[in-house]
Protein backbone atom coordinates (compact mmCIF):
# COMPACT_ATOMS: atom_id res chain seq x y z
CA UNK A 1 0.00 0.00 0.00
CA UNK A 2 0.90 3.81 -0.93
CA UNK A 3 1.41 6.02 1.91
CA UNK A 4 -0.50 9.20 1.19
CA UNK A 5 -1.06 10.68 4.27
CA UNK A 6 0.00 10.40 7.91
CA UNK A 7 -3.01 9.10 9.48
CA UNK A 8 -2.03 5.72 7.64
CA UNK A 9 1.32 4.85 9.40
CA UNK A 10 -0.60 4.57 12.36
CA UNK A 11 -2.48 1.39 10.61
CA UNK A 12 0.89 -0.09 9.71
CA UNK A 13 2.35 0.68 13.38
CA UNK A 14 -0.93 -1.48 14.87
CA UNK A 15 -0.19 -4.53 12.91
CA UNK A 16 3.71 -4.55 13.37
CA UNK A 17 4.08 -3.48 16.80
CA UNK A 18 3.47 -5.80 20.51
CA UNK A 19 -0.02 -4.80 21.87
CA UNK A 20 1.94 -3.57 24.85
CA UNK A 21 3.90 -1.12 22.48
CA UNK A 22 0.96 -0.01 20.39
CA UNK A 23 -1.24 0.83 22.99
CA UNK A 24 1.46 2.89 25.57
CA UNK A 25 2.24 5.47 22.29
CA UNK A 26 -1.83 5.35 20.85
CA UNK A 27 -3.77 5.74 24.11
CA UNK A 28 -4.55 8.62 26.43
CA UNK A 29 -5.95 8.98 29.86
CA UNK A 30 -9.23 7.30 31.25
CA UNK A 31 -12.33 8.00 28.70
CA UNK A 32 -9.84 9.01 25.59
CA UNK A 33 -12.33 12.18 25.39
CA UNK A 34 -9.88 14.10 24.89
CA UNK A 35 -7.75 12.30 22.98
CA UNK A 36 -10.38 12.16 20.48
CA UNK A 37 -11.02 15.97 20.60
CA UNK A 38 -7.21 17.02 20.08
CA UNK A 39 -8.05 15.33 16.22
CA UNK A 40 -11.69 16.58 16.38
CA UNK A 41 -11.35 20.23 17.16
CA UNK A 42 -9.38 20.73 14.36
CA UNK A 43 -11.85 19.71 11.50
CA UNK A 44 -14.69 22.20 13.45
CA UNK A 45 -12.22 24.93 11.79
CA UNK A 46 -13.03 26.05 8.33
CA UNK A 47 -11.03 27.79 5.98
CA UNK A 48 -12.01 31.78 4.11
CA UNK A 49 -8.69 31.55 1.42
CA UNK A 50 -8.22 34.54 -0.85
CA UNK A 51 -7.78 33.94 -4.25
CA UNK A 52 -6.05 35.80 -7.90
CA UNK A 53 -2.94 35.98 -5.25
CA UNK A 54 0.49 35.15 -6.93
CA UNK A 55 1.45 31.92 -5.11
CA UNK A 56 4.16 31.03 -7.79
CA UNK A 57 6.79 31.43 -4.83
CA UNK A 58 5.43 29.94 -1.38
CA UNK A 59 7.77 30.69 1.71
CA UNK A 60 7.80 27.72 4.83
CA UNK A 61 11.17 28.58 6.36
CA UNK A 62 10.93 30.34 10.08
CA UNK A 63 12.81 31.44 13.27
CA UNK A 64 12.50 29.46 16.77
CA UNK A 65 14.30 31.01 19.75
CA UNK A 66 17.15 32.49 16.82
CA UNK A 67 17.22 29.39 14.92
CA UNK A 68 16.78 29.20 11.36
CA UNK A 69 14.53 25.72 10.54
CA UNK A 70 12.44 24.98 7.13
CA UNK A 71 9.64 24.74 8.48
CA UNK A 72 7.05 25.36 11.61
CA UNK A 73 6.75 21.53 11.86
CA UNK A 74 8.51 20.28 14.52
CA UNK A 75 8.79 16.87 16.35
CA UNK A 76 7.72 16.67 19.98
CA UNK A 77 9.40 14.91 22.54
CA UNK A 78 7.74 11.06 22.91
CA UNK A 79 9.57 8.58 24.92
CA UNK A 80 11.39 4.89 24.70
CA UNK A 81 11.57 5.01 20.84
CA UNK A 82 13.44 2.07 21.17
CA UNK A 83 10.52 -0.06 21.32
CA UNK A 84 8.98 0.96 17.83
CA UNK A 85 12.30 0.38 16.16
CA UNK A 86 15.60 -0.99 16.71
CA UNK A 87 17.21 2.72 15.78
CA UNK A 88 14.90 4.48 18.10
CA UNK A 89 15.94 8.29 19.01
CA UNK A 90 18.57 7.72 16.15
CA UNK A 91 16.58 7.86 13.30
CA UNK A 92 14.36 9.95 14.65
CA UNK A 93 17.22 12.44 15.00
CA UNK A 94 18.42 11.94 11.29
CA UNK A 95 14.98 12.45 9.70
CA UNK A 96 14.51 16.23 11.43
CA UNK A 97 17.92 16.94 10.85
CA UNK A 98 17.66 16.52 6.87
CA UNK A 99 14.17 18.02 7.12
CA UNK A 100 15.84 21.13 8.65
CA UNK A 101 13.88 21.20 11.55
CA UNK A 102 14.12 20.69 15.51
CA UNK A 103 14.00 17.38 17.48
CA UNK A 104 12.94 17.20 20.97
CA UNK A 105 14.49 14.41 22.55
CA UNK A 106 12.39 12.93 25.76
CA UNK A 107 14.48 12.69 29.14
CA UNK A 108 12.84 9.05 29.17
CA UNK A 109 14.30 8.36 25.56
CA UNK A 110 16.19 4.91 24.82
CA UNK A 111 19.55 6.96 23.59
CA UNK A 112 21.57 9.57 25.75
CA UNK A 113 21.88 13.02 24.83
CA UNK A 114 25.10 12.14 23.81
CA UNK A 115 24.31 9.31 21.80
CA UNK A 116 21.53 11.48 19.57
CA UNK A 117 24.21 14.33 19.33
CA UNK A 118 26.95 11.21 17.86
CA UNK A 119 24.30 11.07 15.09
CA UNK A 120 25.76 14.37 13.64
CA UNK A 121 24.77 18.21 13.26
CA UNK A 122 21.23 19.09 13.92
CA UNK A 123 18.99 21.52 15.86
CA UNK A 124 18.14 19.57 19.51
CA UNK A 125 16.12 20.67 22.57
CA UNK A 126 15.51 18.35 25.66
CA UNK A 127 12.71 17.81 27.47
CA UNK A 128 12.93 17.94 30.83
CA UNK A 129 11.08 15.79 33.77
CA UNK A 130 11.47 17.09 37.23
CA UNK A 131 13.23 14.16 39.52
CA UNK A 132 13.06 14.58 43.27
CA UNK A 133 16.34 14.31 43.71
CA UNK A 134 17.79 17.53 42.20
CA UNK A 135 21.54 16.60 41.24
CA UNK A 136 20.03 14.77 38.87
CA UNK A 137 18.39 17.02 37.07
CA UNK A 138 21.09 19.64 36.93
CA UNK A 139 23.40 16.53 36.03
CA UNK A 140 21.13 15.89 32.74
CA UNK A 141 20.74 19.78 32.16
CA UNK A 142 25.08 20.28 32.15
CA UNK A 143 24.76 17.08 29.87
CA UNK A 144 22.63 18.51 27.64
CA UNK A 145 24.40 21.52 27.26
CA UNK A 146 27.69 20.00 26.64
CA UNK A 147 25.63 17.52 23.87
CA UNK A 148 24.55 21.13 22.29
CA UNK A 149 20.88 20.86 22.98
CA UNK A 150 20.04 24.39 22.26
CA UNK A 151 16.55 24.78 25.03
CA UNK A 152 15.02 23.04 27.69
CA UNK A 153 11.40 22.34 27.26
CA UNK A 154 10.12 21.74 30.65
CA UNK A 155 7.39 19.73 30.99
CA UNK A 156 4.74 20.94 33.40
CA UNK A 157 1.55 18.97 33.10
CA UNK A 158 2.74 15.68 35.57
CA UNK A 159 3.13 16.15 38.99
CA UNK A 160 1.31 12.69 38.59
CA UNK A 161 1.23 10.72 35.65
CA UNK A 162 -2.35 10.38 34.39
CA UNK A 163 -4.38 7.39 34.22
CA UNK A 164 -4.12 5.39 31.35
CA UNK A 165 -6.30 2.32 31.34
CA UNK A 166 -4.38 0.49 28.40
CA UNK A 167 -0.85 0.76 30.26
CA UNK A 168 -3.12 -0.55 33.29
CA UNK A 169 -4.69 -3.85 31.81
CA UNK A 170 -1.45 -4.63 29.98
CA UNK A 171 0.65 -4.35 32.93
CA UNK A 172 3.02 -1.84 31.07
CA UNK A 173 6.87 -1.58 31.21
CA UNK A 174 9.96 -0.90 29.46
CA UNK A 175 11.04 -4.03 27.58
CA UNK A 176 13.95 -6.05 29.06
CA UNK A 177 16.65 -4.84 26.59
CA UNK A 178 15.97 -1.60 26.78
CA UNK A 179 16.84 0.80 29.22
CA UNK A 180 15.90 5.05 30.02
CA UNK A 181 19.29 5.69 28.55
CA UNK A 182 20.03 9.09 30.17
CA UNK A 183 19.50 7.76 33.37
CA UNK A 184 21.53 4.51 33.23
CA UNK A 185 24.48 5.57 35.10
CA UNK A 186 22.45 6.91 38.12
CA UNK A 187 20.59 3.60 38.73
CA UNK A 188 17.39 5.40 37.61
CA UNK A 189 16.93 3.54 33.84
CA UNK A 190 15.06 0.68 34.54
CA UNK A 191 11.38 0.44 35.47
CA UNK A 192 9.82 -2.51 37.83
CA UNK A 193 7.05 -4.84 36.41
CA UNK A 194 4.24 -4.09 38.77
CA UNK A 195 0.49 -4.70 39.10
CA UNK A 196 -0.31 -1.83 37.48
CA UNK A 197 1.23 0.06 34.96
CA UNK A 198 5.27 0.39 35.59
CA UNK A 199 5.82 3.94 34.12
CA UNK A 200 3.03 5.32 36.50
CA UNK A 201 4.63 3.59 39.73
CA UNK A 202 8.27 5.22 38.73
CA UNK A 203 6.54 8.65 38.30
CA UNK A 204 5.28 8.34 41.32
CA UNK A 205 8.81 7.33 42.99
CA UNK A 206 11.03 9.30 40.89
CA UNK A 207 9.42 12.45 39.77
CA UNK A 208 8.73 15.82 42.21
CA UNK A 209 5.13 16.36 42.57
CA UNK A 210 5.77 19.63 44.51
CA UNK A 211 7.08 21.34 41.19
CA UNK A 212 6.34 25.16 41.41
CA UNK A 213 7.04 27.88 39.38
CA UNK A 214 9.88 28.60 42.00
CA UNK A 215 11.13 25.67 40.21
CA UNK A 216 11.20 27.04 36.74
CA UNK A 217 13.28 30.28 38.52
CA UNK A 218 16.00 27.55 39.84
CA UNK A 219 16.65 26.34 36.28
CA UNK A 220 17.23 29.23 34.83
CA UNK A 221 20.06 29.85 37.46
CA UNK A 222 21.22 26.60 36.84
CA UNK A 223 21.45 26.50 32.83
CA UNK A 224 21.87 29.47 30.35
CA UNK A 225 19.87 27.69 27.95
CA UNK A 226 16.26 29.23 27.05
CA UNK A 227 13.09 27.04 29.29
CA UNK A 228 9.80 26.37 26.64
CA UNK A 229 6.96 25.50 29.33
CA UNK A 230 5.55 22.39 27.72
CA UNK A 231 1.50 21.55 29.26
CA UNK A 232 0.04 25.19 29.34
CA UNK A 233 -3.60 25.22 28.51
CA UNK A 234 -5.26 28.63 30.06
CA UNK A 235 -4.31 32.50 29.82
CA UNK A 236 -3.33 32.26 33.48
CA UNK A 237 -0.45 30.36 33.07
CA UNK A 238 0.34 32.09 30.01
CA UNK A 239 0.91 35.07 32.43
CA UNK A 240 2.99 33.63 34.66
CA UNK A 241 5.22 31.78 32.31
CA UNK A 242 5.79 35.32 30.88
CA UNK A 243 6.13 36.89 34.11
CA UNK A 244 8.82 33.83 35.23
CA UNK A 245 10.77 34.11 32.33
CA UNK A 246 10.01 32.18 29.81
CA UNK A 247 11.30 31.93 26.60
CA UNK A 248 8.21 30.65 25.06
CA UNK A 249 5.10 28.31 25.61
CA UNK A 250 4.00 24.72 24.49
CA UNK A 251 -0.02 24.78 24.05
CA UNK A 252 0.05 20.69 25.50
CA UNK A 253 -2.50 18.12 27.16
CA UNK A 254 0.74 15.91 27.35
CA UNK A 255 -1.13 14.30 24.28
CA UNK A 256 -3.96 13.59 26.09
CA UNK A 257 -2.50 11.46 28.30
CA UNK A 258 -2.80 13.04 31.43
CA UNK A 259 -5.92 15.26 32.55
CA UNK A 260 -9.00 13.88 30.37
CA UNK A 261 -11.42 16.51 29.80
CA UNK A 262 -9.44 19.07 29.21
CA UNK A 263 -9.72 21.22 25.93
CA UNK A 264 -8.25 19.98 22.46
CA UNK A 265 -4.73 22.28 22.35
CA UNK A 266 -6.36 24.24 19.02
CA UNK A 267 -8.71 25.09 21.21
CA UNK A 268 -7.00 26.39 23.98
CA UNK A 269 -4.58 28.10 21.80
CA UNK A 270 -6.41 31.21 21.27
CA UNK A 271 -6.73 32.47 24.58
CA UNK A 272 -2.83 31.03 25.44
CA UNK A 273 -1.72 33.65 22.57
CA UNK A 274 -3.58 36.19 23.72
CA UNK A 275 -2.65 36.13 27.25
CA UNK A 276 1.52 36.02 26.02
CA UNK A 277 0.60 38.77 24.04
CA UNK A 278 3.42 38.59 21.81
CA UNK A 279 6.48 38.91 24.31
CA UNK A 280 7.04 35.09 23.75
CA UNK A 281 5.95 32.50 21.24
CA UNK A 282 3.65 30.13 21.46
CA UNK A 283 3.83 26.01 19.97
CA UNK A 284 1.03 24.00 19.59
CA UNK A 285 1.52 20.18 20.45
CA UNK A 286 -1.30 18.11 19.93
CA UNK A 287 -3.34 16.44 17.11
CA UNK A 288 -1.46 17.36 14.23
CA UNK A 289 -1.95 15.17 11.37
CA UNK A 290 -1.83 17.60 8.19
CA UNK A 291 -0.93 20.63 7.30
CA UNK A 292 -3.99 21.85 6.96
CA UNK A 293 -3.86 21.68 11.03
CA UNK A 294 -0.26 23.07 10.85
CA UNK A 295 -2.14 26.11 9.07
CA UNK A 296 -5.14 26.33 11.55
CA UNK A 297 -2.62 26.81 14.40
CA UNK A 298 -0.95 29.23 12.87
CA UNK A 299 -4.03 31.65 11.83
CA UNK A 300 -4.59 31.16 15.58
CA UNK A 301 -1.20 32.28 16.59
CA UNK A 302 0.64 29.69 17.18
CA UNK A 303 4.50 30.11 16.10
CA UNK A 304 5.02 26.36 15.05
CA UNK A 305 3.82 22.87 15.89
CA UNK A 306 5.41 19.99 16.96
CA UNK A 307 4.21 16.13 16.35
CA UNK A 308 4.40 13.13 18.64
CA UNK A 309 2.70 10.07 17.33
CA UNK A 310 2.96 10.24 13.49
CA UNK A 311 6.74 9.95 14.52
CA UNK A 312 7.03 7.03 16.43
CA UNK A 313 3.65 5.23 14.27
CA UNK A 314 6.10 5.76 11.11
CA UNK A 315 9.26 5.14 12.90
CA UNK A 316 7.32 1.45 13.87
CA UNK A 317 6.49 1.00 10.50
CA UNK A 318 9.65 2.41 8.23
CA UNK A 319 12.81 3.47 10.38
CA UNK A 320 14.32 6.51 9.33
CA UNK A 321 12.34 6.74 6.20
CA UNK A 322 9.36 6.71 7.99
CA UNK A 323 9.84 9.67 9.99
CA UNK A 324 11.53 11.81 6.85
CA UNK A 325 8.39 11.24 4.88
CA UNK A 326 5.90 12.21 7.58
CA UNK A 327 8.19 15.22 7.94
CA UNK A 328 7.59 15.44 4.03
CA UNK A 329 4.25 14.94 3.72
CA UNK A 330 3.23 17.57 6.20
CA UNK A 331 5.58 19.59 4.94
CA UNK A 332 4.17 19.43 1.19
CA UNK A 333 0.64 19.52 2.49
CA UNK A 334 1.12 22.69 4.49
CA UNK A 335 2.62 24.64 1.56
CA UNK A 336 -0.33 23.51 -0.69
CA UNK A 337 -2.74 24.85 2.43
CA UNK A 338 -0.61 28.31 1.83
CA UNK A 339 -0.88 28.63 -1.84
CA UNK A 340 -4.56 28.02 -1.63
CA UNK A 341 -5.28 30.13 0.83
CA UNK A 342 -3.31 32.49 -0.60
CA UNK A 343 -0.15 32.53 1.35
CA UNK A 344 3.09 33.37 0.39
CA UNK A 345 5.11 33.60 3.54
CA UNK A 346 4.31 32.38 7.29
CA UNK A 347 3.61 36.01 7.80
CA UNK A 348 0.49 35.87 5.21
CA UNK A 349 -1.07 33.87 7.48
CA UNK A 350 -3.80 35.55 9.38
CA UNK A 351 -6.53 34.90 11.54
CA UNK A 352 -9.03 36.04 8.42
CA UNK A 353 -7.87 32.79 7.09
CA UNK A 354 -9.91 30.39 9.48
CA UNK A 355 -13.71 30.32 10.97
CA UNK A 356 -13.97 28.72 14.25
CA UNK A 357 -16.89 27.57 15.47
CA UNK A 358 -16.96 30.51 18.37
CA UNK A 359 -16.90 33.14 15.55
CA UNK A 360 -18.97 30.68 12.31
CA UNK A 361 -22.44 32.22 13.45
CA UNK A 362 -21.57 36.18 13.69
CA UNK A 363 -18.93 35.72 10.05
CA UNK A 364 -22.51 33.90 8.41
CA UNK A 365 -24.18 36.71 9.94
CA UNK A 366 -21.83 40.14 9.22
CA UNK A 367 -21.64 38.96 5.73
CA UNK A 368 -25.23 38.28 4.84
Amino acid sequence: MEITNVSEYEIIAKQKLPKMVYDYYASGAEDQWTLKENREAFSRILFRPRILIDVSSVDITTTVLGFKISMPIMIAPTAMQKMAHPEGEYATARAASSAGTIMTLSSWATSSVEEVASTGPGIRFFQLYVYKDRNVVAQLVRRAERAGFKAIALTVDTPRLGRREADIKNRFTLPPFLTLKNFEGLDLGKMEKTDDSGLASYVAGQIDRSLSWKDVKWLQSITSLPILVKGVLTAEDASLAVQNGAAGIIVSNHGARQLDYVSATITALEEVVKAAQGRIPVFLDGGVRRGTDVFKALALGASGVFIGRPVVFSLAAEGEAGVRKVLQMLRDEFELTMALSGCTSLKDITRNHIITPSNTNHAISARL
